[in-house]
């Protein structure tokens, strides 16, 4: 997903996707 890309290119500090970051991560 967009979100999640995004989290992910942030470094996971994006508050949308910030839960989306955890699992991927």
């Amino acid at each position: 997903e967009v979100g999640q890309r995004f989290a992910i290119r942030e470094g996971g500090r994006t508050v949308g996707a910030g839960a989306i970051t955890t699992i991927t991560e």
